[in-house]
């Protein structure tokens, strides 16, 4: 579906009466933790069939209210996006790559039948929020301010079609480091019961389902001591997909990058793609194939796969330590993380947080 606007979008704006005071503010984003507290803001815009997107606004943080009949609540219709706003030394304030997360976002709306925001409009959304919550970019090191623009399907009907009313909304939560006491190796549980996402589904598009999915097997993987949760195909059963919400990498000893070929049943990670680029600038070799459990144990085994690890926006990249399964382990999670999966993580936080140059024009400015 695509919207009928055909020019950028004018934001109107109601300042908070109840915008927490300074000091308030300040002994939250001294320990803001991850999603747990909200800044001052929030955007929204409305889409229906006949007038594309219109009313934009930046509004006081508070409840939605839905009819119990809106679309969202009973088919699912939705979608969103996750990126991270940096304050850099002098003070300004950089996002990394929104232009991938609107494009991402319009190719997960066209899966899930919803409009297409137009990427300007996205871009303008994050800069109009900024404009009032900007106190809330934390300064302290390895912290920044998490963005969740999302859609929803909220015209009131039980038919089973694509909604024709929709909302957009944009709310920002400060985010503390990811590893409290450092980066560490975490326990990968292997699920042999359930599938993140099919062959023809949903798995490529951002969508809360996608991560519903994953929930059970997840609290599997904390039942047995394992700190995230590993899919494999949902056809045969052997190949690797990618974890509850992060993508992954095998690296060989030998330095080459080797991570699971974009199935359509494998969300398209911003960070995946830029681990990618960073790697191929050294002068790796990365191969984008389907990979087999077997090869990753066999590989182990042998010494020829020497590191593993995950990545996504919010942990950057997490180093893999072990491998469990219903009867088998590989790794150890007391060993060292591998010198090739810091040494990528470093690189990308630093370009991130502006303190290496910024070769690809992947940081955009906004404010």
């Amino acid at each position: 579906m695509t919207a009928a606007t055909t020019f950028p979008l004018a934001f109107s704006a109601t300042p908070s009466q109840s915008a927490r005071a300074e000091a308030e503010r300040e002994a939250i984003l001294a320990d803001p933790g991850f999603g747990k507290h909200f800044t001052d803001h929030m955007v929204q815009v409305t889409w229906t069939l006949d007038e594309g997107w219109h009313d934009a606004e930046v509004v006081p943080y508070g409840p939605i209210t839905l009819d119990p009949a809106a679309s969202v609540l009973h088919y699912g219709q939705e979608i969103f996006e996750g990126l991270k706003v940096y304050r850099h030394a002098d003070g300004s304030i950089w996002s990394f790559r929104p232009e991938a997360n609107a494009l991402r976002l319009q190719r997960s709306a066209e899966r899930m039948a919803l409009p297409s925001l137009p990427t300007e409009d996205f871009l303008e959304s994050l800069r109009q929020l900024l404009a009032f919550d900007k106190a809330w970019v934390p300064s302290a090191p390895e912290t920044s301010l998490y963005i969740r623009p999302f859609m929803i399907a909220s015209e009131s009907f039980l038919g089973v079609r694509a909604a024709q009313k929709v909302d957009y909304r944009v709310i920002a939560s400060p985010a503390g480091a990811y590893f409290h006491g450092g980066v560490r190796p975490v326990s990968i549980w292997l699920s042999t019961d359930y599938s993140r996402a099919g062959r023809g589904g949903t798995g490529a598009a951002k969508t809360g389902g996608n991560y519903a999915a994953s929930l059970l097997p997840q609290a599997e993987a904390y039942r047995n001591g394992c700190d995230q949760v590993l899919f494999l195909d949902s056809v045969e059963q052997k190949y690797l997909e990618e974890l509850g919400g992060m993508n992954i990498f095998l690296v060989r000893h030998d330095g080459t990058l080797i991570t699971p070929a974009l199935s359509g049943s494998i969300l398209e990670g911003i960070t995946r793609e830029s681990i990618i680029r960073l790697a191929k600038d050294r002068g790796h070799a990365v191969e984008e194939r389907p990979v087999t459990l077997d090869e990753w144990r066999e590989g182990v085994a042998s010494g020829e796969i020497s590191e593993s690890f995950a990545c996504g926006t919010a942990a950057v990249i997490t180093p893999i330590g072990a491998l469990k399964g219903p009867d088998f382990a590989i790794g150890d999670v007391s060993a060292p993380a591998g010198a090739l999966t810091m040494s990528l993580r470093e690189e990308l936080t630093d370009i991130q947080y502006g303190r290496k140059p910024d070769r690809h024009g992947w940081l955009t400015r906004l404010g």
